[in-house]
């Protein structure tokens, strides 16, 4: 069951995007939609400092600037939303801070949060990459479905399962929420690198619990060195409409981000993506 949804809202093109999501599951579940807006406080602060001012006068000054010119996006942001989701109950959020940490902290109260693929949130210049995605994800106590450019009505999901806690845990919080309705069908994929027996046992258990929810199911095991490609090329050959995968976090000397098939299928599917870790 699905009560509350967040939509973050960007200055990018999936927003609108995201929030004809966010309107359609909340219609079927009755639901409360909440549109937010993030001022990034974090990214203007650094920005005034290191604008090489070279007075602490006019680096407050370029700050404030910074501050308000991201305030009035944001509430032009939230503006468009109310005016889009006019016909459901909906309300909107102006917040400051670092984004992540404010959806992390909004989605103790929310079932699903729907996002862009590439959120950025630093309004003032909004081709700045961040990671807010990879903070959220791996932070968040819920689901989260990221959004490509184009709306598809889904019909056909697809579903990665490799056994993993993360696969199991996607395919779980899907099954449970049913955020678009049960008539649907799930193609269950495992890919692997050589045992059939044991891929397929493994559908057959996800099978089994999918089709006691109501779903219509399908299990495909696939052999293949290359799994993220093999997801993408399925995807294409049932002509999905949603893609579900667990999600790993990685761990360097960098700094963390999302495991290789997480990031080649948010950079190359051309379709949402249910996601879970």
């Amino acid at each position: 069951m699905i009560k509350r949804i967040l939509v973050a809202l960007d200055l990018d093109s999936d927003t609108p995007v995201a929030t004809r999501y966010g309107i359609e599951i909340a219609k079927r579940h009755n639901a409360r939609v909440t549109g937010l807006a993030v001022v990034d406080m974090g990214s203007i602060d650094s920005t005034a400092i290191g604008g090489g001012i070279g007075s602490m006068y006019y680096a407050e000054k370029l700050r404030d600037k910074l501050t308000d010119d991201a305030r009035d996006k944001a509430l032009k942001l939230t503006k468009t939303f109310d005016d889009i989701c006019k016909d459901i109950d909906h309300i909107e959020l102006v917040e400051e801070g670092v984004p992540f940490e404010r959806i992390i902290e909004d989605m103790k109260f929310h079932d699903l949060l729907i996002v862009g693929d590439d959120p950025h949130f630093f309004y003032n210049h909004p081709d700045s990459r961040t990671d807010t995605l990879v903070h959220v994800v791996e932070k968040t106590i819920g689901p989260t479905l990221v959004v490509k450019k184009k709306y598809r009505k889904v019909e056909t999901v697809l579903v990665a399962y490799d056994g993993t806690d993360e696969s199991a845990r996607a395919l779980r919080r899907f099954l449970v929420l049913q955020p678009f309705g049960t008539d649907l069908d799930l193609v269950l994929l495992n890919v692997h690198k050589g045992n059939n027996e044991e891929s397929m046992f493994r559908l057959r258990m996800a099978q089994s619990y999918a089709e006691a929810y109501g779903f219509r199911t399908e299990v495909v095991s696939m052999e293949d060195r290359d799994p993220e490609k093999a997801i993408l090329s399925k995807s294409s050959s049932v002509d999905a409409d949603l893609l579900i995968i667990g999600v790993h976090i990685k761990r360097g000397l960098t700094g963390k981000k999302l495991g290789k098939i997480t990031s080649f299928m948010l950079e190359h599917s051309e379709i949402p993506v249910f996601m879970d870790h």
